[in-house]
């Protein structure tokens, strides 16, 4: 088990990030978790600690600089789902937000012996969750989460004429904010090979037969650590 490692805040978190796939910048966290606005919410419990998957987003106006430690998330569950109901009397909880899993088969390689892999990037977030209790704020949640979304198609679904049918569903769903106090990721994209195998891997991964398109962008992003040679 990794040591328990305090971060910049003083908290102590257990972290296991390989040295190889740290990520990039504080800058590549923020944008993986805006890119990707969906996050399993893990709170502790006595026995088994409690998951829920849900939409995670910016509030209106922020944008996220080289940290999200500091940042306020907004989040909502369905009023069934009893996770919120937690939130009062355990108010920590892990966020964690991943890319997609891509394979890595051998076959790019072209070196043996060798052996497949998955390439993913991932951040956890831990931070304090409060339950918003007025209407107006709901509503706010749940136009924002749409918005942020909706920004990222091309030709965005206006949702003015859908409103009173939001505040009608405001009942069923139950709003909260994230405090953010701690942030690790790995980022792990091949960068450890040479430049012509990471190449290789990176156009399997966006025209082969299992595509992962956002992989292989992060892999752009990214680059080579191990530019000549075979990694040790």
């Amino acid at each position: 088990m990794a040591p328990l490692q305090p971060n910049a805040s003083g908290r102590l978190q257990r972290t296991h990030t390989y040295p190889s796939y740290a990520a990039p910048s504080g800058r590549a966290i923020t944008e993986l978790v805006k890119q990707n606005p969906f996050a399993a919410v893990v709170t502790s419990t006595d026995g088994a600690p409690l998951a829920t998957h849900t939409p995670i987003v910016f509030p209106p106006g922020v944008e996220p600089g080289e940290t999200l430690v500091g940042t306020r998330l907004w989040g909502h569950v369905g009023r069934a789902n009893e996770h919120w109901q937690m939130f009062a009397e355990r108010p920590e909880v892990l966020l964690i937000f991943s890319s997609s899993h891509a394979y890595v088969s051998p076959s790019s390689y072209e070196f043996t012996p060798a052996v497949p892999t998955l390439d993913y990037a991932t951040v956890h977030l831990t931070g304090r969750v409060t339950v918003l209790e007025e209407p107006e704020e709901n509503l706010a949640v749940v136009e924002q989460t749409v918005q942020q979304f909706e920004d990222r198609r091309r030709e965005a679904w206006d949702p003015t004429d859908s409103r009173d049918v939001f505040k009608k569903i405001l009942n069923g769903v139950v709003s909260f904010t994230i405090d953010i106090e701690t942030e690790s990721a790995m980022f792990k994209l091949s960068q450890d090979m040479p430049t012509d195998v990471h190449a290789r891997v990176r156009d399997d991964l966006r025209e082969g037969d299992h595509r992962h398109p956002d992989v292989a962008d992060l892999m752009d992003r990214v680059g080579v650590t191990c530019p000549e040679g075979l990694p040790d």
